[in-house]
């Protein structure tokens, strides 16, 4: 899977102000990110406001990205949820066809032993369409995806191909990049800690911040992953406050205001989210505006 190796993004789904999607703005993210040297691209992750769209705006989601993309990168779809045969019947009644692989996150609130989250992610191995990218994301799922589980599911089924580790700790990650095997890929799902996961042989990110300063985030993990790690720090060290700005809030509230403020599309949120408070979002203007 060398073409997930690199920088990713977890896209945004822009609305109009009337809380309909904005199809057109969702090509200019497209565009901007392709252009500006993005990898592959991810659609319908926790930063598309997945928990609120329907099922038709999903669809729409998925065939403007397909279109816009015109086959340039890789596509990553993500079909993730608590319930096991929920998740098996939406992957195998999705057309995945313009898709590299499906990211499937650790089942939220129920909160399973390891043993349920491995035979969860079993389950999905066994009847899924695509490889899949385990998603651990343990301040969103009130659990965490131990190593030892991440081993047995690479181990055991050679359709679980990577794990987007968003843990924000830097030890399990490297647990992860040692204990794995050699092809399976360890993926940062945290921005500010990418660059080290990389250094220490993480294969890249799939990344937040990454879709609002593309091209400078994505030549960061280039020379990570090339081990120049004082040219990559130095990048690392002037994104680093916009990374901060951007979770303060919640996401995807930070990097809609970015995008708001790159007059790339609007910055509106669906209930139960809302918008940046009026300081952060003189913060995140200025960070733009000087950077």
């Amino acid at each position: 899977m060398k073409e997930l190796i690199g920088t990713g993004v977890a896209l945004i789904t822009p609305f109009k102000e009337d809380f309909s999607v904005d199809v057109e703005g969702l090509k200019k993210v497209v565009n901007f990110n392709i252009e500006n040297g993005i990898d592959y691209l991810v659609v319908l992750g926790t930063t598309a406001e997945t928990a609120t769209l329907s099922k038709e705006e999903k669809q729409l989601v998925i065939d403007t990205v397909i279109l816009a993309n015109k086959k340039r990168v890789p596509l990553v779809l993500g079909i993730g949820g608590n319930n096991t045969q929920e998740v098996i019947n939406e992957m195998q009644n999705t057309n995945v066809s313009d898709f590299t692989a499906i990211l499937s996150v650790s089942p939220y609130y129920n909160k399973p032993t390891q043993e349920g989250i491995y035979q969860h992610f079993s389950a999905i191995a066994k009847a899924a369409p695509l490889p899949i990218i385990l998603y651990n994301v343990p301040g969103r799922t009130a659990s965490n995806v131990l190593p030892e589980t991440v081993f047995r599911l690479a181990n055991d089924f050679d359709k679980i191909i990577a794990i987007k580790e968003a843990a924000g700790d830097i030890v399990q990650a490297m647990r992860l990049i040692a204990g794995c095997p050699k092809d399976f890929l360890v993926i940062s799902g945290d921005d500010m800690i990418t660059l080290p996961m990389v250094l220490a042989g993480g294969a890249g990110v799939i990344s937040v911040i990454g879709e609002g300063f593309p091209k400078e985030f994505s030549k960061m993990v280039k020379l990570g992953l090339d081990k120049k790690a004082e040219e990559a720090y130095k990048i690392h060290y002037k994104i680093a406050p916009a990374i901060d700005y951007i979770f303060a809030e919640g996401n995807p509230a930070g990097i809609k205001a970015v995008f708001k403020k790159l007059g790339i599309c609007g910055d509106t949120v669906r209930l139960p989210l809302v918008g940046v408070s009026n300081n952060l979002r003189k913060m995140i203007d200025s960070f733009v505006e000087n950077f």
